[in-house]
């Protein structure tokens, strides 16, 4: 059985979500038949990459809101990741592009790795406060769960698997996704949002059942 995510990086709630989906499959029977396709999202394809940017400050602007609702709004998140055993550090979050994140997830993708990459691409963004645009960044979190370097360099270097980001990106489209996190249960059956993990389970065995 096949479960398509789509999901940004820049998304708290993806992060939250992979972790509520994680705590369902740990429960469920046929977990080893199971694969996962991350698939790429980009929230807002039109930000530019700001490090000298207070979150705070741009996401109020950004939503035409007071600074201290904003702050509000965050602290619930944090407080919603820990959980599920995440310690958010959102104020220490950089604003930046996930574009050439989501070129580097395509590429762990082709090595079995979707799952590694993305994992280490949150933890860096929520939790390290990191620049998920910087290439040395991003080479990094690639080396870190063992793509080469040169793999990754050359990847930044030329324009390899833009397309396949956008074909993640159009096939959301086609099925009607407007937001992530988005599970798809072989091709059947949808969870929208960083439901509890019940949910999770609940569709899980509802897409196997009818594999039957």
């Amino acid at each position: 059985m096949e479960v398509k995510i789509w999901s940004d990086v820049r998304c708290p709630f993806c992060y939250i979500g992979k972790r509520k989906f994680e705590a369902a499959l740990a429960g469920f029977a046929h977990k080893d038949e199971v694969t996962i396709t991350w698939k790429s999202f980009e929230l807002d394809p039109n930000i530019q990459t700001v490090e000298d940017t207070n979150i705070y400050d741009y996401f109020a602007n950004a939503k035409g809101i007071p600074h201290t609702q904003a702050v509000e709004m965050f602290d619930n998140v944090t407080r919603v990741a820990a959980e599920v055993g995440l310690e958010f550090k959102l104020d220490k979050s950089v604003v930046a592009n996930s574009f050439n994140a989501h070129r580097l997830i395509q590429l762990a993708k082709t090595k079995g790795m979707g799952n590694e990459i993305e994992e280490e691409l949150f933890k860096i963004h929520f939790m390290e406060g990191k620049n998920i645009d910087d290439e040395g960044v991003l080479i990094s979190a690639g080396a870190n769960i063992g793509i080469p370097e040169a793999e990754i360099v050359a990847l930044l270097e030329s324009d390899d698997f833009d397309a396949d980001v956008r074909i993640d990106q159009l096939e959301a489209q086609r099925i009607g996704i407007r937001g992530v996190p988005f599970f798809v249960f072989d091709d059947k059956y949808a969870v929208s949002g960083a439901q509890a993990p019940e949910v999770f389970l609940q569709t899980l065995d509802k897409a196997w059942d009818s594999k039957i």
